[in-house]
């Protein structure tokens, strides 16, 4: 029997895990950061909390016996992505990565693409008068200077109380969105620009499609940098970077 950890959190983490957990041979475990009060969980066996770094990412797969393992987290998660890289090597396991295509501009798209959430904030700074800020409740505070703003700020869990955020509105909701449903949000709350990170796949490329059709600014932050090592784009290159090793 081979154990593969899953460092999930994502959508297409938990597809991947419940299919593993179909291969006979095969035992998976999915880590989950426990930033989400209610976590969506995967089939299988599943951990909850951080590591404690690249030291207690090692230590764990030494004592769980890891075999192989699958980094599936979130494009944009790339602390535990380099910890995960550096315990791999030192416990010497195989390492995969399974990422997901980031959005590509296409015509008709009103795209400003910067780095971080600090130059998107710089770059809506008297250019913006209503937004939507789709960049997660961990984010909020590089926005909450911008008090001529008016935000539609949406999110899956709340922010703290202590927390700075912009003036406007929450929306705690959880993907994947309809079409229909991010082009009422535009229209009711006349948005003139969205804030997002570029994070590829379909649960919420709605917003990036409603923006197209209705002429609203993008402010798109770019995806940062990932450690070097293997990397597929689907589940099933996934599965089949399993059966290889199996």
């Amino acid at each position: 029997m081979m154990r593969v950890l899953i460092l999930g959190g994502t959508g297409d983490a938990a597809e991947l895990a419940a299919k593993v957990t179909t291969i006979q041979g095969l035992e998976v475990i999915t880590s989950l950061a426990g930033r989400t009060r209610e976590p969506s969980i995967p089939l299988g066996e599943v951990r909850v909390g951080g590591f404690g770094g690249v030291a207690g990412l090692a230590s764990y797969l030494r004592v769980m016996e890891i075999d192989l393992l699958i980094d599936a987290t979130h494009p944009f998660a790339t602390q535990i992505s380099f910890n995960a890289a550096d315990a791999a090597t030192e416990v010497g396991i195989p390492r995969l990565m399974l990422i997901r295509p980031p959005w590509e501009k296409v015509s008709g798209d009103r795209w400003i693409e910067v780095d971080s959430v600090q130059a998107a904030a710089a770059s809506v700074a008297n250019q913006a008068q209503r937004v939507f800020l789709t960049v997660g409740r961990q984010e909020l505070a590089a926005f909450a200077h911008l008090e001529e703003i008016w935000f539609v700020m949406r999110m899956i869990d709340p922010p703290t109380d202590d927390a700075l955020v912009p003036p406007g509105i929450l929306l705690c909701d959880r993907g994947p969105f309809t079409l229909n449903n991010e082009r009422q949000i535009l229209i009711h709350n006349k948005i003139d620009t969205i804030v997002s990170k570029n994070s590829g796949g379909d649960a919420t490329k709605p917003k990036i499609i409603a923006a197209r059709e209705l002429g609203v600014k993008v402010v798109m932050i770019n995806r940062p940098a990932i450690p070097p090592g293997a990397q597929v784009s689907n589940i099933d290159a996934a599965l089949a970077w399993l059966f290889n090793r199996c």
